[in-house]
């Protein structure tokens, strides 16, 4: 499978949740990235969206790359991540393979929150805040 099947694991996913309890975050990125063919980039808490709290990437190699995120509602949200925002990606990958020591004295909320703002203008409109 490939970066395009990405939605379908998601779809499996909703429709096997069991009394609304959803696996952590965590767990359900790692199904996606094994039934996709994929590999778990990273994996960060988003801490000043009003939408959304976890934001993870898949990469697929040659095949491109993937964000999910989670809102605050424990909904998946999938989006393919262009070429112009590698640089971002490869931050937070990056960030994510330090140390926990060195996590700590290395802020990532920035480059996600500049990789966030790219996706929404993307044009995804389940991306976008909404005032309350």
């Amino acid at each position: 499978m490939q970066a395009e099947y990405v939605e379908l694991v998601l779809l499996e996913q909703s429709l096997a949740n069991t009394d609304g309890m959803y696996r952590p975050f965590s767990d359900r990125l790692g199904d996606v990235a094994e039934k996709t063919g994929g590999f778990v980039l990273f994996d960060v808490r988003v801490e000043s969206d009003i939408r959304i709290q976890r934001m993870a990437a898949i990469g697929f190699g040659v095949d491109g790359t993937v964000a999910i995120m989670m809102d605050k509602n424990g909904q998946l949200i999938s989006a393919p991540i262009n070429g112009d925002n590698a640089p971002l990606v490869a931050e937070l990958t990056a960030w994510t393979s330090l140390p926990m020591a060195e996590q700590v004295c290395v802020g990532y909320g920035g480059a996600a929150a500049k990789l966030l703002a790219a996706l929404r203008k993307s044009g995804r409109p389940d991306l976008v805040n909404h005032a309350c």
